[in-house]
């Protein structure tokens, strides 16, 4: 049977990858996009491609269902965090299914401090986190932290937006002014963390009703553009490997239990290792594929993206194990180029050193 898929965001760099995985873990896919900006749908590998409202737009929905009737779509896939927020409302009907978290554990991974609260209060490792409630408050949280730097953040939204490491009190005022001042961000939109100076993970995994069916784990090595930003850092690596690491899924799948014991769906998790080497879980991602999510669907044994949409449909899975680490690929990203998925012994192919 030939099934039918909807993707949002069609023509970015995050549902490309999405589409390229899932064509490569399921033949019998046609693939339907959208988007409300028609100069990235031009650049859709969809099948087809549709031209919808804004998702804020009162006749988004409206639109949505046209496509979804027109195509017969199956199973209806977001890309960005708003719109998984806005599918997981209940008054929101669409005639296709949605594979997603339920909207109290969506609502709670978009605000990393709740997230870390009730994480923390149920024994999963998570970084020391106060909220700026002014900028006056700044000088008594710094005293409860424990030891500097101290990691400046928002605590809504995705690719570490407002993030900067900071050594005073007073470098946290103005980049915390800066942000109100230009960006209307309040003050009361950050948050203040323990910095956390070992190594980068992310993780992905697929649950339903409360079981955990598939995950895989990678390390970030450097970053997009992280070498422009304050924080020299970015949630999008340029350089990652596959690696073995059963301590980040204990960690994933602690925090899941803790924050839904019936969960279901897709959930991308950060975790940067404390001072003694503990992953620490930074932030949950629910219900969407990260922009690399080549490095989980290209290599191993199972293919992630794939996996979700035989689950969600309900098809039969057979995997030899929950957990595929698929140790010793690395996946190079950089701008307009498609990302590259290599072999360890793959990456000196070809090239021959000329350094003397």
């Amino acid at each position: 049977m030939r099934r039918r898929l909807l993707l949002t965001g069609a023509g970015s760099a995050a549902t490309s990858n999405l589409m390229r995985s899932l064509r490569a873990g399921y033949r019998s896919l046609t693939i339907v996009g959208c988007h409300s900006d028609r100069f990235l749908l031009k650049k859709s590998a969809a099948d087809r491609n549709y031209l919808v409202p804004a998702l804020t737009h009162p006749g988004y929905f409206r639109a949505l269902r046209r496509v979804i009737a027109r195509e017969h779509v199956d199973l209806l896939i977001p890309t960005t965090d708003a719109e998984v927020h806005a599918f997981t409302r209940a008054r929101v009907k669409l005639p296709c299914r949605r594979f997603l978290p339920r909207k109290a554990v969506v609502d709670l991974c978009q605000d990393k401090y709740r997230l870390n609260m009730v994480l923390r209060s149920r024994g999963v490792p998570a970084p020391a986190t106060y909220p700026v409630s002014s900028l006056r408050s700044l000088e008594a949280i710094f005293t409860r932290l424990p030891r500097e730097p101290v990691w400046c953040r928002v605590r809504s939204g995705s690719g570490s937006t407002g993030a900067i490491p900071v050594m005073r009190p007073e470098q946290a005022r103005s980049w915390i002014a800066y942000w109100s001042e230009m960006r209307g961000v309040p003050a009361t939109s950050f948050i203040l963390s323990e910095y956390l100076p070992g190594r980068d993970f992310s993780c992905q995994a697929v649950w339903k009703a409360g079981t955990l069916v598939l995950v895989k784990t990678c390390e970030r090595l450097s970053y997009f553009g992280g070498g422009g930003n304050p924080s020299g850092t970015s949630s999008i690596s340029q350089l990652a490997k596959t690696v073995f690491a059963p301590e980040v899924v204990a960690v994933c799948t602690a925090a899941i239990r803790a924050i839904d014991p019936h969960a279901s769906g897709t959930f991308n998790f950060d975790l940067r290792e404390n001072s003694r080497g503990v992953p620490c879980l930074t932030e949950i991602n629910a219900g969407r594929f990260p922009s690399g999510t080549s490095i989980f669907d290209l290599t191993g044994r199972s293919n992630l993206a794939a996996t979700f949409v035989r689950v969600a449909l309900d098809e039969p899975v057979r995997l030899r194990e929950t957990y595929d680490p698929a140790e010793g690929y690395y996946t190079v990203r950089d701008l307009d180029t498609l990302t590259g998925v290599f072999r360890a012994d793959e990456l000196f192919d070809k090239i021959v050193d000329a350094r003397g």
